[in-house]
This record gives structure tokens, C-alpha cells and sequence, in this order.
């Protein structure tokens, strides 16, 4: 008979918990009527194969290593409609599942998770580094990047229809599968609720990294998020630089003093920094396909509008009429009009303009390039 659930336990050595995660499983479907397969994918020296096939799993070995690989190679292989996943090691209570379960089945929700946070942790379940500096941090991140909306965005117990792996993109191999799922779902407008849970302590040793596996997902969050890295850096930079140039140049005083010169050159730095900082979004954007998109004017305009042709006309337009000021300055030093290397504000506006307008050209060149390769691609 086809089961209606497929539980899915990613297993590297759980000699110690799996068979206790599969009992689990079957008390729940005794009180639940749910008919359940448990995939188990392993990449074991141990004995948690033989154990989770005695116990009646179906295990499936996965020809690539990595976390994330063993739950999408499990995922194709699935026979479910609605599926569970979590860690083959005792801290989740598996007999829970159909909590889980309830809000998808009625269609109120297209993934559930159970929060760790918002429910109870066991003692010497998860470390207080975990429990109150490295789960609420990333997870906030992951919020104000992609809106999930969620408390604890890495625990690993969830439930879904399988048609929502059809909707997400996932292509992540490694621990960073769990965030993936989650931004792409956010990224995406999936509905995601939660359900508080119980977190019980592990058996068997741990093979989670703290910092290692920390700076994995933040990576992959903000690789993904080019609009977070990037754009709106580069837009700040941008308009800080600005204003600066702008005092420097209309001899606005800030607090009562006049920052002249000083203010000029800062502002130029400031600008020439965003100015590149923000068409490194746009690489990304075109190289990477981010699942957090860009949407700012910018970005778009440029994406969507500009070619290699429009971009170098703008970029050499700026650089002539950089060059045009100097060029007059020029003639006004060697009349002597003005002191030898008198440099004013002005000058600093025109250099900057022109490095600006050759930015722009080699950007054009390099946008042109890497629009080609992913097109080909």
C-alpha cells in the first residue's frame, strides 16, 4: 500500500538514535492511522543501516556526500504525499509529527516547523552558545533578508506537501540546506507557520561545528541576498559621498566648520566606493541568480535597460565632460590665471565624475561579458 506520509532522517553513524527515531515514528502512526514509510539516508561507517532496516526503514545511500544531498536524493525517492523531516538523533520527538502535519493537511500552511525556541529545550539539549547567541542571531537574519517570518529557522523538524519541493529551487549539498529551504520558501511567499516543540538531548556524539557551520550559513545568506551586501551599502556610501562633495564644493559648514577641500576628497572616496559596491550587485544578480533578487530602480534599470552600448555612451559621456572641466583649468593654469596646482573642489568633482564615467565603461564591458556566459550557460 502507498504510504500518504514519507519521514525522511538524513544519518551519518546514528547507530545510537535511529532506532529509537523509527519507534518514535510508529507509535505516532498507531495513534495517527497515517500510512508512513521512514527513508533513511545514510552515509554510515556504523551499523545504522542494519539497524533502521530491521526496524523496517527503507534505507537509500546516497552516491554524493553532504547533508543536503542526502535529503534531496531522499526526496526523489519518496513515495508520499506530505513529508517529515528530521535528525535520525533523538532530539526531536518523532511521535510528533501529525502536530506538525495538521496545519499542511487542512491547507493552512504550506511548511510547518517546530520551534525550539519557542517551546522547551532539554538540559544539555542544544549549548547556551547555540540557545541564546547563534540560533537567534542567524535567524533574525534570515527574517529581515527573506521575511520568513519564523523563530527558529534551523530547526531541522518539518512538514510539507511534497508538490512544494516543485515550487523551491533547492541545489545546496551541505548544512546550508536547512537555511536554503527556508529563504527560498520566504523568497518565495510560501506560507510558513510553527508549532512549539520539545528538544531532548542527542545520542551519540555531535558532528555540528559551531563556528565552521555558523559561518556557512551567514555566507550563504548573504550571497544570496545581493541586495543586502551590495545595493544598499552602496547606496548609503553613495549618498554619504554625496553630501560630502556637495559641502565640499558649495562651501556648506557642518557644526560651524567649513570642510572645504577635506570634505570634497572624502565624499569623492565615498562615492567612487558605492558607485562600485552597488554594480557589484549587479554582477551577482547576473552570475549568481540570488534567490533574494534585487529590486531596487538601479539594479533593474541597469539589468533590464542598459546594454553594453547604452552603458559605455553614459560612462564616456561622463568621462568628456570630467575631462572638458580639467581640459579648461588646464588652459587657466598655463595662462596663469590661477596658481599652479591650485586645487580646488571643482577639480575634485571633475576627477571624480571622470573615474566614475571610466568605471562605468569597464562595468559595461565586464556586465556585457558575464550576461553572455549565463545566457550560453
Amino acid at each position: 500500500m502507498d504510504p500518504t506520509v514519507s519521514v525522511v532522517m538524513p544519518t551519518m553513524n546514528e547507530e545510537e538514535g535511529v532506532a529509537e527515531c523509527i519507534d518514535l515514528v510508529k507509535a505516532a502512526v498507531r495513534r495517527s492511522g497515517y500510512r508512513t514509510e521512514v527513508v533513511i539516508s545514510d552515509d554510515s561507517t556504523d551499523r545504522t543501516p542494519e539497524i533502521a532496516r530491521g526496524e523496517g526503514a527503507v534505507v537509500v545511500e546516497p552516491d554524493e556526500p553532504g547533508y543536503g544531498y542526502a535529503y534531496r536524493y531522499a526526496f526523489e525517492r519518496c513515495r508520499g504525499e506530505y513529508i517529515i523531516i528530521g535528525d535520525a538523533d533523538t532530539t526531536y520527538d518523532f511521535e510528533q509529527f501529525p502536530r506538525l502535519l495538521k496545519q499542511v493537511v487542512e491547507g493552512d500552511a504550506d511548511m510547518v516547523m517546530g520551534s525550539r525556541l519557542e517551546g522547551e529545550i532539554k538540559d544539555g539539549a542544544m549549548p547556551a552558545l547555540h540557545e541564546y547567541i547563534g540560533n537567534p542571531l542567524l535567524t533574525r537574519f534570515l527574517n529581515a533578508f527573506y521575511d520568513a517570518g519564523v523563530s527558529d529557522a534551523h530547526s531541522g523538524f518539518r512538514a510539507f506537501h511534497v508538490d512544494v519541493l516543485d515550487d523551491l529551487d533547492l541545489e545546496t549539498t551541505g548544512m546550508e540546506f536547512a537555511s536554503e529551504m527556508i529563504m527560498d520558501a520566504g523568497a518565495r511567499g510560501l506560507t510558513i507557520k510553527e508549532i512549539p516543540i520539545t528538544y531532548h538531548e542527542r545520542e551519540g556524539e555531535a558532528t555540528l561545528e559551531s563556528f565552521r557551520d555558523g559561518w556557512r550559513h551567514v555566507r550563504f545568506m548573504l550571497l544570496n541576498a545581493p541586495n543586502y551586501l551590495f545595493s544598499l551599502p552602496g547606496a548609503i556610501l553613495g549618498i554619504a559621498g554625496l553630501s560630502l562633495l556637495l559641502s565640499g564644493t558649495t562651501g556648506v559648514t557642518i557644526g560651524g566648520l567649513s570642510l572645504g577641500t577635506t570634505a570634497a576628497i572624502t565624499g569623492s572616496l565615498l562615492v567612487l566606493v558605492g558607485y562600485q559596491a552597488a554594480n557589484m550587485g549587479v554582477f551577482a544578480t547576473l552570475a549568481s541568480d540570488p534567490i533574494q533578487r534585487p529590486n531596487d530602480v538601479v539594479t533593474e534599470t541597469v539589468i533590464n535597460r542598459m546594454n553594453l552600448e547604452r552603458l559605455s555612451t553614459v560612462g564616456l559621456t561622463a568621462f568628456a565632460v570630467g575631462a572638458l572641466y580639467l581640459t579648461w583649468a588646464a588652459i587657466q593654469w598655463v595662462t596663469g590665471s590661477v596658481p599652479l596646482f591650485a586645487a580646488t573642489p571643482g577639480h575634485i568633482v571633475a576627477l571624480t565624475v571622470m573615474i566614475l564615467g571610466v568605471q562605468t565603461v569597464f562595468n559595461a564591458f565586464f556586465i556585457s561579458a558575464v550576461d553572455d556566459g549565463v545566457s550560453a550557460a
